[in-house]
């Protein structure tokens, strides 16, 4: 059986790899010590001073595992390999909403960069999923929770 893939920019892997580095060599080592601080406090059974130490090493740990298993199974795509003009993992789209001048920009990235307050959505959105292959100028119907809405896409570049 093969492992899941997780699409994304060469620079969100990058800065995955820097938040590995941060949770590895500043994280960590903050909560085992800690640890070890809670544990010279004596008995552990009423030590809540350990038992937050000790959840938040679970938290950290859950934390590098997690990252260790998206960046071993990243797959890089490279944007400048589509059309200029599609939308596609990398690519930056601004649509109108069809019939007003509301107009939306999204960075599509892969599901491990997602930041909906930055702009950012992830390839396995819904919004995503109906824009990715689609070129400038093609009308696209989107499905959310609130109800169906076209959009046309405005312009698709390369994002920064």
């Amino acid at each position: 059986m093969s492992e899941k893939t997780y699409p994304m920019t060469l620079a969100e892997k990058e800065q995955l790899e820097q938040e590995l580095e941060e949770l590895k060599l500043v994280r960590r080592p903050e909560v085992i010590e800690r640890i070890k601080i809670a544990r010279s406090y004596g008995d552990l059974s009423e030590n809540s001073e350990y038992e937050a130490a000790k959840d938040e090493q679970a938290f950290v740990e859950g934390q590098i595992s997690s990252i260790e298993t998206k960046i071993r199974y990243a797959e890089i795509v490279d944007s400048d390999a589509v059309a200029k003009n599609e939308v596609a993992i990398g690519k930056t789209v601004i649509v109108r909403e069809v019939g007003t001048n509301d107009e939306d920009t999204y960075s599509i990235v892969g599901a491990a960069g997602a930041d909906v307050f930055a702009g950012k959505i992830s390839n396995e959105s819904p919004i995503a999923q109906a824009l990715i292959g689609k070129k400038t100028g093609d009308k696209v119907m989107i499905e959310s929770p609130a109800g169906s809405y076209q959009v046309e896409i405005v312009k698709v570049k390369k994002t920064k």
